[in-house]
Protein backbone atom coordinates (compact mmCIF):
# COMPACT_ATOMS: atom_id res chain seq x y z
CA UNK A 1 0.00 0.00 0.00
CA UNK A 2 0.60 3.73 0.00
CA UNK A 3 -0.03 6.77 1.20
CA UNK A 4 -0.73 10.52 0.17
CA UNK A 5 2.02 11.60 2.47
CA UNK A 6 4.66 14.54 1.71
CA UNK A 7 8.30 13.66 2.51
CA UNK A 8 9.65 13.31 5.72
CA UNK A 9 12.78 14.72 4.33
CA UNK A 10 10.48 17.48 3.30
CA UNK A 11 12.61 20.23 5.58
CA UNK A 12 14.03 20.09 9.10
CA UNK A 13 11.85 20.18 11.52
CA UNK A 14 8.73 20.18 9.52
CA UNK A 15 5.40 17.78 10.57
CA UNK A 16 3.58 17.05 6.94
CA UNK A 17 3.12 13.51 7.53
CA UNK A 18 2.12 13.92 11.07
CA UNK A 19 5.24 11.36 11.91
CA UNK A 20 8.17 13.97 11.73
CA UNK A 21 8.88 17.06 13.69
CA UNK A 22 6.58 19.97 14.04
CA UNK A 23 6.77 22.89 11.01
CA UNK A 24 6.64 25.60 13.43
CA UNK A 25 9.07 25.28 15.64
CA UNK A 26 11.39 27.38 14.15
CA UNK A 27 9.17 29.68 13.67
CA UNK A 28 7.80 29.16 17.41
CA UNK A 29 11.27 28.54 19.35
CA UNK A 30 11.13 26.62 22.46
CA UNK A 31 12.47 26.69 25.89
CA UNK A 32 12.84 24.66 28.73
CA UNK A 33 12.00 27.87 31.45
CA UNK A 34 8.74 29.34 32.27
CA UNK A 35 8.97 32.49 30.75
CA UNK A 36 7.54 35.36 32.86
CA UNK A 37 5.27 37.10 30.13
CA UNK A 38 6.79 40.29 29.25
CA UNK A 39 4.31 43.10 28.66
CA UNK A 40 1.89 42.59 25.95
CA UNK A 41 2.14 44.90 22.79
CA UNK A 42 -1.46 46.30 21.92
CA UNK A 43 -3.27 45.15 18.34
CA UNK A 44 -2.30 46.82 15.64
CA UNK A 45 -4.59 45.70 13.17
CA UNK A 46 -2.47 47.33 10.39
CA UNK A 47 0.04 45.54 10.44
CA UNK A 48 -1.77 42.01 11.57
CA UNK A 49 -3.96 42.48 7.87
CA UNK A 50 -0.59 42.83 6.24
CA UNK A 51 1.06 39.88 7.76
CA UNK A 52 -2.21 37.84 6.66
CA UNK A 53 -2.35 39.86 3.38
CA UNK A 54 1.19 38.51 2.18
CA UNK A 55 0.19 35.46 0.39
CA UNK A 56 3.15 35.27 -1.56
CA UNK A 57 5.64 34.21 1.61
CA UNK A 58 4.90 31.61 1.72
CA UNK A 59 2.83 30.98 -1.52
CA UNK A 60 -0.59 30.81 -0.46
CA UNK A 61 -4.24 31.48 -1.49
CA UNK A 62 -6.05 32.50 1.17
CA UNK A 63 -5.46 32.87 5.58
CA UNK A 64 -7.46 34.16 8.37
CA UNK A 65 -6.19 34.65 11.93
CA UNK A 66 -8.39 35.36 14.90
CA UNK A 67 -6.91 36.75 18.31
CA UNK A 68 -8.63 36.57 21.80
CA UNK A 69 -7.98 36.90 25.19
CA UNK A 70 -8.00 39.94 27.80
CA UNK A 71 -5.23 41.72 25.74
CA UNK A 72 -7.46 42.34 22.84
CA UNK A 73 -9.33 41.19 20.20
CA UNK A 74 -8.96 41.05 16.73
CA UNK A 75 -9.95 38.92 13.06
CA UNK A 76 -8.80 39.48 9.98
CA UNK A 77 -9.07 37.08 6.20
CA UNK A 78 -7.94 37.59 2.86
CA UNK A 79 -7.42 35.65 0.03
CA UNK A 80 -10.26 33.38 -1.77
CA UNK A 81 -11.62 30.33 -0.12
CA UNK A 82 -12.06 28.77 -4.13
CA UNK A 83 -9.94 30.40 -6.61
CA UNK A 84 -12.43 29.34 -9.45
CA UNK A 85 -15.54 31.21 -7.73
CA UNK A 86 -13.16 33.71 -6.27
CA UNK A 87 -15.22 33.54 -2.91
CA UNK A 88 -13.76 35.41 0.19
CA UNK A 89 -12.80 33.28 3.03
CA UNK A 90 -15.50 33.94 6.22
CA UNK A 91 -15.62 33.03 9.74
CA UNK A 92 -17.58 30.01 9.11
CA UNK A 93 -15.85 28.02 7.00
CA UNK A 94 -14.27 24.95 7.76
CA UNK A 95 -10.39 23.58 6.83
CA UNK A 96 -8.47 20.65 7.76
CA UNK A 97 -6.70 21.45 11.40
CA UNK A 98 -4.08 18.18 11.00
CA UNK A 99 -2.21 17.66 14.05
CA UNK A 100 -4.49 19.75 16.17
CA UNK A 101 -6.47 17.09 16.45
CA UNK A 102 -4.00 15.50 19.42
CA UNK A 103 -5.17 18.79 21.55
CA UNK A 104 -8.85 16.75 21.70
CA UNK A 105 -7.46 13.50 21.63
CA UNK A 106 -4.96 14.15 24.40
CA UNK A 107 -8.12 15.73 26.52
CA UNK A 108 -10.60 12.54 26.11
CA UNK A 109 -7.66 10.34 26.92
CA UNK A 110 -7.25 12.50 30.22
CA UNK A 111 -10.78 12.27 30.25
CA UNK A 112 -10.67 8.57 30.56
CA UNK A 113 -8.35 9.19 33.05
CA UNK A 114 -10.01 11.42 35.26
CA UNK A 115 -13.03 8.11 35.35
CA UNK A 116 -10.59 5.46 36.28
CA UNK A 117 -10.93 4.11 32.44
CA UNK A 118 -7.54 4.62 31.62
CA UNK A 119 -4.23 4.58 33.92
CA UNK A 120 -1.12 6.72 32.27
CA UNK A 121 1.03 4.08 33.33
CA UNK A 122 -0.76 0.95 31.66
CA UNK A 123 1.73 -0.55 28.89
CA UNK A 124 0.37 -0.02 25.72
CA UNK A 125 0.22 -3.74 24.49
CA UNK A 126 -1.55 -4.28 28.09
CA UNK A 127 -4.42 -2.04 26.67
CA UNK A 128 -4.00 -3.09 22.67
CA UNK A 129 -2.83 -6.56 23.28
CA UNK A 130 -1.98 -7.82 19.80
CA UNK A 131 -0.98 -4.61 18.13
CA UNK A 132 2.68 -3.70 19.52
CA UNK A 133 5.52 -6.28 19.39
CA UNK A 134 6.67 -8.03 23.23
CA UNK A 135 10.02 -5.69 22.77
CA UNK A 136 7.85 -2.64 22.77
CA UNK A 137 6.65 -3.57 25.89
CA UNK A 138 7.76 -0.76 28.34
CA UNK A 139 6.35 1.92 26.13
CA UNK A 140 3.13 3.26 28.23
CA UNK A 141 -0.17 5.78 27.57
CA UNK A 142 1.94 8.71 28.71
CA UNK A 143 4.69 7.93 26.74
CA UNK A 144 2.31 7.98 23.87
CA UNK A 145 0.87 11.42 24.75
CA UNK A 146 4.38 13.74 25.30
CA UNK A 147 6.09 12.02 22.53
CA UNK A 148 8.63 9.53 24.38
CA UNK A 149 7.60 6.29 23.12
CA UNK A 150 10.68 5.99 20.83
CA UNK A 151 8.49 4.12 18.47
CA UNK A 152 10.83 3.18 15.22
CA UNK A 153 10.38 4.78 11.71
CA UNK A 154 7.87 4.19 9.66
CA UNK A 155 8.78 1.38 7.16
CA UNK A 156 7.14 0.58 3.73
CA UNK A 157 5.42 3.99 3.26
CA UNK A 158 6.13 5.42 0.29
CA UNK A 159 7.11 9.20 0.47
CA UNK A 160 6.35 11.76 -2.16
CA UNK A 161 8.42 14.00 -3.96
CA UNK A 162 6.25 15.61 -6.02
CA UNK A 163 2.54 17.35 -6.60
CA UNK A 164 1.83 15.02 -8.86
CA UNK A 165 2.85 11.83 -6.75
CA UNK A 166 0.78 12.86 -4.15
CA UNK A 167 -2.11 13.49 -6.05
CA UNK A 168 -1.90 9.67 -7.53
CA UNK A 169 -1.76 8.40 -3.96
CA UNK A 170 -4.27 10.71 -2.40
CA UNK A 171 -6.86 8.09 -2.01
CA UNK A 172 -5.02 5.48 -0.87
CA UNK A 173 -6.44 3.98 2.47
CA UNK A 174 -4.92 2.49 5.52
CA UNK A 175 -6.49 0.56 8.56
CA UNK A 176 -5.14 1.67 11.57
CA UNK A 177 -3.38 -2.12 12.43
CA UNK A 178 -2.20 -1.36 9.02
CA UNK A 179 -0.43 2.08 9.93
CA UNK A 180 0.65 0.67 13.33
CA UNK A 181 2.36 -2.14 11.77
CA UNK A 182 5.02 0.13 9.49
CA UNK A 183 5.79 1.68 12.54
CA UNK A 184 6.72 -1.63 14.53
CA UNK A 185 9.90 -3.09 12.47
CA UNK A 186 13.17 -3.48 14.21
CA UNK A 187 14.16 -1.84 17.34
CA UNK A 188 12.79 1.17 19.86
CA UNK A 189 14.74 4.14 19.05
CA UNK A 190 15.79 4.71 22.84
CA UNK A 191 14.34 3.51 25.92
CA UNK A 192 10.82 5.20 26.22
CA UNK A 193 10.53 8.06 28.95
CA UNK A 194 14.17 8.92 28.36
CA UNK A 195 14.33 11.37 24.63
CA UNK A 196 11.45 12.71 22.90
CA UNK A 197 10.83 12.86 19.06
CA UNK A 198 7.57 14.32 17.62
CA UNK A 199 5.36 11.49 16.00
CA UNK A 200 2.21 11.30 14.60
CA UNK A 201 1.70 7.51 15.56
CA UNK A 202 1.53 7.77 19.15
CA UNK A 203 -1.46 9.95 18.54
CA UNK A 204 -2.83 6.99 15.85
CA UNK A 205 -1.90 4.49 19.26
CA UNK A 206 -3.99 6.90 21.37
CA UNK A 207 -7.15 6.67 19.10
CA UNK A 208 -7.04 3.27 19.25
CA UNK A 209 -6.97 3.18 23.18
CA UNK A 210 -10.03 5.73 23.20
CA UNK A 211 -11.92 3.07 20.77
CA UNK A 212 -10.95 0.21 22.64
CA UNK A 213 -12.01 2.11 25.93
CA UNK A 214 -14.99 3.52 25.16
CA UNK A 215 -16.49 0.90 22.79
CA UNK A 216 -17.02 3.31 19.97
CA UNK A 217 -14.96 5.09 17.04
CA UNK A 218 -12.84 7.65 18.63
CA UNK A 219 -14.64 10.62 16.97
CA UNK A 220 -17.88 9.38 18.24
CA UNK A 221 -16.40 10.09 21.65
CA UNK A 222 -14.73 13.10 20.86
CA UNK A 223 -17.86 14.53 19.54
CA UNK A 224 -20.08 13.47 22.58
CA UNK A 225 -17.02 14.73 24.96
CA UNK A 226 -16.43 18.10 23.51
CA UNK A 227 -17.89 18.99 20.32
CA UNK A 228 -21.86 18.80 21.23
CA UNK A 229 -20.94 20.49 24.98
CA UNK A 230 -18.87 22.92 23.67
CA UNK A 231 -21.39 23.41 20.79
CA UNK A 232 -18.32 23.19 18.23
CA UNK A 233 -21.13 22.86 15.31
CA UNK A 234 -18.31 23.63 12.55
CA UNK A 235 -15.53 21.05 13.33
CA UNK A 236 -16.10 17.09 12.19
CA UNK A 237 -14.20 13.80 12.94
CA UNK A 238 -14.53 12.56 8.99
CA UNK A 239 -13.66 8.64 9.66
CA UNK A 240 -13.24 7.70 6.20
CA UNK A 241 -14.48 10.54 4.49
CA UNK A 242 -12.68 12.01 2.35
CA UNK A 243 -14.33 15.02 1.29
CA UNK A 244 -15.38 18.43 3.63
CA UNK A 245 -18.80 19.54 3.73
CA UNK A 246 -20.90 22.76 3.91
CA UNK A 247 -18.60 25.85 3.53
CA UNK A 248 -14.70 25.36 3.56
CA UNK A 249 -11.33 26.71 2.37
CA UNK A 250 -10.35 24.50 -0.03
CA UNK A 251 -6.01 23.20 -0.28
CA UNK A 252 -4.24 23.49 -3.29
CA UNK A 253 -1.06 22.56 -4.17
CA UNK A 254 0.97 23.81 -7.27
CA UNK A 255 2.13 21.10 -10.05
CA UNK A 256 5.19 21.17 -11.60
CA UNK A 257 3.60 23.02 -14.88
CA UNK A 258 3.15 26.01 -11.92
CA UNK A 259 -1.35 25.36 -12.16
CA UNK A 260 -2.95 24.91 -8.74
CA UNK A 261 -4.74 21.38 -8.36
CA UNK A 262 -7.71 21.79 -5.32
CA UNK A 263 -6.27 18.65 -3.34
CA UNK A 264 -9.33 19.01 -0.78
CA UNK A 265 -10.96 15.61 -0.76
CA UNK A 266 -8.09 13.52 0.55
CA UNK A 267 -7.79 10.20 2.08
CA UNK A 268 -7.53 11.00 5.92
CA UNK A 269 -6.65 7.03 7.11
CA UNK A 270 -3.18 7.09 8.14
CA UNK A 271 -3.66 10.48 10.05
CA UNK A 272 -6.58 8.84 12.10
CA UNK A 273 -6.17 10.45 15.46
CA UNK A 274 -3.05 12.64 15.10
CA UNK A 275 -3.86 14.87 12.22
CA UNK A 276 -7.81 13.93 10.71
CA UNK A 277 -10.19 16.53 11.95
CA UNK A 278 -12.00 19.11 10.01
CA UNK A 279 -12.79 22.22 12.46
CA UNK A 280 -13.22 25.96 12.09
CA UNK A 281 -11.11 29.53 13.08
CA UNK A 282 -13.58 29.80 15.50
CA UNK A 283 -14.60 26.31 16.93
CA UNK A 284 -10.40 25.98 17.54
CA UNK A 285 -10.46 29.15 19.63
CA UNK A 286 -13.61 28.13 21.88
CA UNK A 287 -11.82 24.37 22.58
CA UNK A 288 -8.22 26.11 23.65
CA UNK A 289 -10.58 28.66 26.06
CA UNK A 290 -12.43 25.90 27.34
CA UNK A 291 -9.17 23.65 27.82
CA UNK A 292 -7.13 26.60 29.42
CA UNK A 293 -9.93 27.69 31.71
CA UNK A 294 -10.91 24.09 33.31
CA UNK A 295 -14.09 23.32 31.33
CA UNK A 296 -12.68 19.96 30.21
CA UNK A 297 -10.34 18.38 32.70
CA UNK A 298 -9.75 18.33 36.55
CA UNK A 299 -7.02 20.70 38.00
CA UNK A 300 -4.20 17.51 38.42
CA UNK A 301 -4.90 16.50 34.94
CA UNK A 302 -4.65 20.15 33.09
CA UNK A 303 -1.61 20.56 34.75
CA UNK A 304 0.07 17.67 32.49
CA UNK A 305 -0.91 19.58 29.86
CA UNK A 306 1.33 22.62 30.79
CA UNK A 307 4.18 20.22 31.86
CA UNK A 308 7.00 18.94 30.35
CA UNK A 309 9.20 16.17 30.41
CA UNK A 310 12.27 16.42 33.09
CA UNK A 311 15.03 18.30 31.49
CA UNK A 312 17.21 15.62 31.11
CA UNK A 313 14.91 14.37 28.53
CA UNK A 314 16.05 15.69 25.09
CA UNK A 315 14.55 15.62 21.72
CA UNK A 316 16.90 13.82 19.74
CA UNK A 317 19.04 16.93 18.28
CA UNK A 318 19.78 17.18 21.52
CA UNK A 319 17.61 20.58 22.46
CA UNK A 320 15.06 20.78 25.04
CA UNK A 321 11.89 18.66 25.34
CA UNK A 322 8.95 21.10 23.76
CA UNK A 323 5.95 18.70 23.76
CA UNK A 324 4.00 17.92 26.99
CA UNK A 325 0.84 15.79 27.33
CA UNK A 326 -1.33 16.69 24.02
CA UNK A 327 0.61 20.47 23.74
CA UNK A 328 3.76 22.36 22.42
CA UNK A 329 5.22 24.75 24.46
CA UNK A 330 7.17 27.94 22.13
CA UNK A 331 8.40 31.17 23.63
CA UNK A 332 8.61 34.00 21.48
CA UNK A 333 10.42 37.19 22.40
CA UNK A 334 9.90 36.16 26.12
CA UNK A 335 6.11 35.83 25.88
CA UNK A 336 5.68 31.37 26.61
CA UNK A 337 2.44 30.08 24.82
CA UNK A 338 0.95 26.66 24.72
CA UNK A 339 -0.63 24.87 22.16
CA UNK A 340 -0.49 23.23 18.58
CA UNK A 341 0.34 23.74 14.83
CA UNK A 342 -0.79 21.07 12.32
CA UNK A 343 -0.78 20.72 8.67
CA UNK A 344 -1.63 18.35 5.82
CA UNK A 345 -1.59 19.27 2.14
CA UNK A 346 -3.56 22.75 1.20
CA UNK A 347 -3.39 23.77 4.93
CA UNK A 348 -1.59 24.86 7.63
CA UNK A 349 -2.80 25.93 11.46
CA UNK A 350 -1.14 27.14 13.91
CA UNK A 351 -3.56 27.55 17.95
CA UNK A 352 -1.18 29.44 20.86
CA UNK A 353 -2.44 30.85 24.23
CA UNK A 354 -0.51 32.31 27.03
CA UNK A 355 -1.08 30.49 30.24
CA UNK A 356 -3.65 32.92 31.68
CA UNK A 357 -5.42 33.82 28.21
CA UNK A 358 -3.86 37.27 27.61
CA UNK A 359 -3.58 36.40 24.13
CA UNK A 360 -4.81 33.43 22.10
CA UNK A 361 -4.69 32.99 18.72
CA UNK A 362 -5.77 31.07 15.93
CA UNK A 363 -4.09 31.01 12.39
CA UNK A 364 -5.38 29.26 9.59
CA UNK A 365 -3.68 29.98 5.87
CA UNK A 366 -2.97 27.47 2.84
CA UNK A 367 0.24 27.14 1.07
CA UNK A 368 0.42 25.77 -2.55
CA UNK A 369 3.65 24.64 -2.26
CA UNK A 370 5.28 21.64 0.50
CA UNK A 371 9.07 21.34 0.37
CA UNK A 372 10.16 25.15 -0.23
CA UNK A 373 11.29 25.91 3.27
CA UNK A 374 9.00 28.64 4.03
CA UNK A 375 5.83 27.44 5.22
CA UNK A 376 6.17 28.63 8.77
CA UNK A 377 6.90 32.47 7.62
CA UNK A 378 3.07 33.42 8.21
CA UNK A 379 3.34 32.20 11.69
CA UNK A 380 6.67 33.68 12.28
CA UNK A 381 5.17 37.02 11.05
CA UNK A 382 1.69 36.64 13.67
CA UNK A 383 3.86 35.04 16.55
CA UNK A 384 6.41 38.58 16.31
CA UNK A 385 3.56 40.98 16.10
CA UNK A 386 1.57 39.54 18.86
CA UNK A 387 4.00 38.89 21.13
CA UNK A 388 6.76 41.82 20.52
CA UNK A 389 6.18 45.25 23.00
CA UNK A 390 7.00 48.50 20.60
CA UNK A 391 10.58 49.24 21.05
CA UNK A 392 11.72 46.25 22.84
CA UNK A 393 14.67 44.21 21.30
CA UNK A 394 13.94 40.64 19.83
CA UNK A 395 14.64 38.80 23.15
CA UNK A 396 13.26 35.41 21.30
CA UNK A 397 14.98 32.02 22.13
CA UNK A 398 16.03 30.11 18.98
CA UNK A 399 15.62 26.24 18.27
Amino acid sequence: MTSPRMSRRAFAGVALSGTAALAATAALPARRAHATPTRLPPLDPRALQAAIDDLEHPPSTAAQLRVRGRAGHWYGTSGVADIRTRRPVTTRDKVRIGSITKVFVATVVLQLVAEGRVVLDSPVRRVLPGLLPTRFADVTVAHLLNHTSGLPDHVGVPEPDTAEEVFRHRFDHWTPREWVATATHGPLKFAPGTRQEYRGINYVLAALIVDKVTGRPYGEAVTARILRPLDLAGTVVPGDDPRIHGRYVHGYLQMTDGSLRDITSCDQSSSRGEGDMVSTTSDVDRMLAALFSGELLPPELLQLMFTLPPDDVRMLDGSPARYSTGLQQATVNGVTLWGKTGETYGYKNAAFSTRDQRRRFVLAYHPTTARNGQESQTIARVAELLTRSPGAEDSATRA
